[in-house]
């Protein structure tokens, strides 16, 4: 059995593995580096070409750093900053501003005052009509009001169900007729109908909904399925019959309650059977106006 053989390595060769960076690292130092020189410097050390071909270079690099500042950069805050202007309240007309000029704002009006003001800061050339803009204490108010004085406009009415051709209705209603209206010919104000006329009137509800016009038993635009229940209901929208109702989001109505032409006792009238109708304790405040011009508040305790 021969001697075993034994390798030496010296210090020298030791020191020299130690000091030998692997490639792994050597190649993450260069992306490092790399990702450190900022778009200045690499403009810099491009432009080391002389005359032309220097120039071309420097504004290729330019470009290519534009480009890439255009995609990295947000656009949301640059596009609002440019379509960001300062917003102006839009000027009254003159005849408004004449109207206004002595016009106390903080006032509270007592019922009377109140419409015979709100008929002298009326300036439209038509017959306006006295509408009553009212904060309530809550939203999800509706009904319906028989004012005591109407206004005068004739309302055109459908009905449709058994009993319409005795009811004063101004149309009567049949399958036609509804294929009129799914047509999107729509010349009357209020569609009043029997229970068995609804699946056929579901039909047309695209138009009449958004309209307002599709018939509910909440308003009474529903009637019972007796031989005089349309007569009743049409009957009733043409004395005065109203309906009333807030806003989806907001607890506020508004409500025309007359024109302006007809007497005052007559729109007070209204105005006292409106708000007997809501109740004391769901009304906050009430403001009175004309179709055109500004409003007045109303002193609730004059009433």
């Amino acid at each position: 059995m021969g001697r075993p053989k034994v390798k030496i390595i010296d210090d020298s060769q030791v020191e020299e593995i130690k000091e030998k960076p692997s490639k792994d690292k050597r190649e993450r130092v260069k992306s490092e580096t790399a990702e450190a020189i900022s778009p200045v410097e690499t403009s810099k050390e491009e432009t080391r070409g002389d005359g032309e071909e220097g120039s071309r270079r420097v504004a290729a690099v330019s470009e290519a750093n534009e480009d890439a500042r255009r995609k990295t950069e947000p656009a949301g805050p640059r596009a609002a900053q440019k379509s960001q202007k300062p917003g102006k309240a839009k000027p009254r007309g003159k005849k408004y501003q004449e109207i206004t000029k002595d016009l106390d704002r903080t006032k509270s009006y007592p019922l009377n005052e109140a419409i015979e003001t709100v008929k002298k800061l009326s300036y439209s050339k038509f017959d306006a009509t006295l509408e009553a803009h009212i904060n309530t204490s809550q939203t999800g108010i509706r009904g319906l009001v028989s004012l005591p004085f109407a206004s005068g406009r004739k309302l055109r009415i459908v009905a449709f169900g058994k009993g319409a051709e005795n009811s004063g209705a101004d149309t009567i209603g049949t399958e036609e007729v509804i294929e009129t209206i799914n047509k999107g010919k729509v010349d009357f104000d209020i569609v009043v109908a029997t229970p068995e006329w609804m699946p056929k009137l579901a039909k047309i509800a695209r138009i009449l909904g958004p309209r307002g016009l599709m018939p509910n038993p909440k308003n009474g635009t529903i009637t019972d399925p007796s031989a005089d229940g349309l007569k009743k209901a049409v009957e009733g929208f043409q004395a005065g019959k109203t309906e009333y109702k807030t806003e989806p989001k907001v607890a506020v109505l508004h409500i025309a309650l007359g024109k302006l032409n007809q007497p005052s006792d007559e729109l007070m009238a209204n105005i006292k059977t409106l708000l007997q109708t809501l109740g004391k304790t769901r009304v906050k405040k009430v403001t009175l106006s004309p179709t055109m011009g500004p409003g007045v508040k109303l002193d609730l305790t004059s009433i």
